[in-house]
């Protein structure tokens, strides 16, 4: 699934015919490894996308937003102070290597133009981005020493190609030298040979190849004379490809998206499906950008799903420690009957005496027991003993009742909050759950910096019938939802026993058509713990009577009056009724 040289030859030449005298406006850089050059000429306005991320190296214009952090980088400070408002001069490609150099015309603190270039290497593991003036390395993203056995890159240090892979560029020398080439290796499957001999081509490339020419995959030793007649027709074609490219996305049957190339993909059958785009910006932001940005998000949750890990392991353990504690103050009235006996007794117990043998008048049959005593204590200080104990208990139960069920209500608050984490779309929504847990005491507050995190809407949703309905993206925002936000007459939803978001229907007085209550219950099943389940149940009633007990948690609500619909969630359905202005 890499970008392979001949992509990006094509990607090259079409900067060349859009966006070549372009002038930077402005430059961001969403993570360490990718930044953003927005470019914009009287002809052309655009965003330009390199990245060196070793999952998704590419180079493209884009039409995607990425969300910036709220300090720049030092490499973006350094780009924007050396490259903005330089003008895009050259766009040059080493031979079909997966490298491209970017050349800039910019001025220095004097005020003279200089040329400076942004190198992208897309080289898998080792994919770099390098700042280059007068061909030494200014900086770049992946710093490497010498003594680390790999290239010298490092700032000051003169700038020098990976070695150069001898392979035969198809563009410039023709069919005939690969045919020859393939000829003399030794056996082995076509698709690898075409591999090691043809410069700038993928795997994928290879294989489609084969499948048109050969119609299998078979080793050079089975290829006959027609099938090496029917390979170079097919190779022949390959540099018209190039020039008109089909920009196709390979899918599986449940739409995972697989691989993509600069022409038609047929060797699949219908174990796959193919989708073509109209550019090579817009294939490889459908491709890349909603991994990344999942790849993204769970890295910056990772922390925030280790410490609610930790918090509902160790409130789990606290729950069955006390349960194991209530248990044992259950059977606590025997120190009750003990304490009354020697009372009655203590005539007939003597100082020093470690057993109290006395009748046991609680018993119907009245036996004889034996009451274990402490020889330091005189038999009242024994009797005194047994009731204390017998009072320590009385008030542990009530207690441990108590933290029981205050334990249980922060165990059903941390699923509500792993809820709304394991739906976070955006690092905007993981900083609301951050906030929230730090309100809640549960997670320490971070060092204050100048840029408040922006505030989210809710998302918010459009019924067929053309009611909104809002749904609330973690527990803070539910709360202000439906206490604040909501009118008494409108509809609230939420699944039943299960974590997930308030959902209402800005119903007004006007009646709520059955179509509307049911896609508002679908939308309330996506958005909670159930999403993967059938036959949710949700309830629903009017937000009148949703009430917030006191010193609940943020969320946490109770309602009367309510009724349950059953649904099967359908998440095309829900992100169908999204409003466009939601952002989700």
């Amino acid at each position: 699934m890499a970008l392979d040289g001949m992509l990006l030859h094509i990607i090259a030449r079409q900067l060349e015919q859009q966006a070549l005298a372009s002038r930077i406006e402005k430059i961001s850089m969403p993570r360490r490894d990718c930044m953003i050059l927005t470019l914009s000429s009287r002809d052309f306005s655009g965003r330009l996308l390199l990245s060196c991320s070793p999952g998704s190296p590419r180079v493209h214009l884009t039409t995607e937003k990425f969300e910036n952090p709220a300090t720049p980088p030092m490499l973006c400070m350094l780009l924007r102070k050396r490259f903005t408002g330089g003008r895009l001069q050259a766009v040059r490609q080493a031979g079909l290597d997966r490298i491209l150099f970017l050349d800039f015309a910019c001025k220095n603190e004097l005020g003279d133009e200089v040329i400076l270039t942004i190198a992208v290497e897309i080289l898998g593991g080792m994919s770099n981005i390098l700042l280059l003036q007068d061909g030494r390395i200014i900086d770049c993203v992946r710093r490497f020493d010498p003594e680390e056995g790999k290239r010298f890159l490092l700032p000051g240090a003169i700038y020098e190609l990976p070695p150069a892979q001898q392979k035969i560029n198809i563009l410039t020398q023709g069919v005939a030298p690969v045919i020859q080439q393939l000829r003399t290796l030794p056996d082995m499957p076509v698709d690898k040979a075409l591999m090691q001999t043809i410069d700038g081509v993928c795997p994928l490339v290879c294989r489609e190849l084969c499948t048109l020419a050969l119609r299998d995959l078979p080793r050079l030793s089975a290829v006959s004379a027609e099938g090496w007649q029917r390979l170079e027709i097919f190779l022949s074609r390959l540099p018209k490809l190039v020039e008109h490219p089909v920009f196709t996305c390979v899918a599986d049957q449940n739409g995972q998206l697989r691989d993509f190339t600069f022409m038609p993909v047929t060797q699949y059958g219908s174990a796959c499906v193919t989708r073509e785009y109209a550019s090579a910006g817009e294939l490889l932001d459908r491709f890349y950008t909603d991994r990344d940005k999942a790849a993204h998000i769970r890295q910056a949750a990772a922390g925030l799903l280790k410490l609610l890990t930790n918090l509902h392991e160790r409130t789990s353990r606290k729950i069955q420690l006390r349960r194991q504690e209530l248990q044992a103050t259950k059977d606590r009235e025997h120190l009750r009957i003990y304490g009354e006996l020697l009372k009655a007794n203590l005539h007939q117990i003597h100082a020093g005496d470690t057993v109290a043998r006395v009748v046991n008048y609680y018993d119907p049959d009245c036996k004889t027991i034996e009451i274990p005593l402490d020889t330091a204590l005189s038999p009242s200080a024994n009797a005194q003993k047994y009731f204390k104990e017998y009072k320590k208990a009385s008030v542990a139960a009530g207690m441990l009742d108590e933290l029981i069920q205050k334990a249980q209500d922060d165990l059903i608050y941390i699923d509500s909050v792993f809820d709304a984490l394991s739906r976070a779309g955006s690092v905007e929504e993981l900083a609301a759950i951050r906030q929230e847990l730090e309100a809640a005491g549960l997670l320490r507050q971070a060092r204050k910096t100048r840029q408040k995190p922006k505030a989210l809407p809710c998302l918010q949703y459009r019924s067929d019938d053309g009611f909104a309905i809002l749904c609330g993206r973690n527990n803070i925002q539910n709360d202000r939802l439906t206490l604040k936000q909501a009118e008494k007459t409108d509809i609230w939803l939420h699944t039943k026993n299960l974590p997930g978001s308030h959902v209402i229907i800005a119903a007004g007085h006007a009646p709520v058509p059955e179509r509307t209550l049911l896609q508002a219950a679908n939308i309330a099943a996506c958005n909670s713990k159930g999403a993967q389940s059938s036959g949710v149940p949700v309830e629903y009633t009017l937000v009148k009577h949703v009430k917030k007990p006191a010193g609940a948690k943020p969320g946490m609500v109770i309602y009367t009056h309510n009724k349950t619909l059953y649904v099967t969630p359908d998440a095309d359905e829900a992100r169908r009724l999204l409003a466009d202005n939601c952002g989700r």
